[in-house]
């Protein structure tokens, strides 16, 4: 077959393909339902920010730039053991002391890793 009969016959071929591809992914979507509508807004207020536990002790308190400098265990499945520099709200960074082992729960958010719900940890009685 010579390449312009080819062509000539490819062509409308190819056409009809994309225009059925466009209206597939032009097409207006239907209406949401309230029903529907309400129960996705009941589900994401629900659904809390996805955090890690976090375990580990102050290293130092920055209040400059409103962060603690933690030295903290593992994270399975996301980091791992290191020293850093996470931002807390002012009331967490008010508490905060120098050498204080806590718990915590690290968020990722757009500005940075932030800890929340930091808790003093007491030594274990001997």
């Amino acid at each position: 077959m010579r390449p312009t009969v080819l062509l000539a016959a490819l062509v409308p071929l190819l056409a009809a393909t994309a225009l059925r591809g466009s209206e597939a992914c032009c097409a207006t979507p239907p209406a949401a339902t309230p029903a529907a509508t309400t129960e996705a807004a009941e589900t994401t207020a629900a659904k809390p920010a996805e955090g890690h536990p976090l375990r580990g002790v102050i290293v130092g308190v920055l209040a400059e730039r409103s962060s603690l400098l933690v030295k903290h265990e593992e994270i399975p499945g996301v980091m791992r053991a290191m020293t850093m520099l996470l931002k807390v709200d002012a009331d967490t960074l008010a508490a905060a002391k120098k050498d204080q082992p806590i718990t915590a729960t690290l968020l990722k958010k757009a500005d940075g890793w932030w800890l929340q719900d930091v808790k003093p940890v007491e030594p274990a009685a001997s």
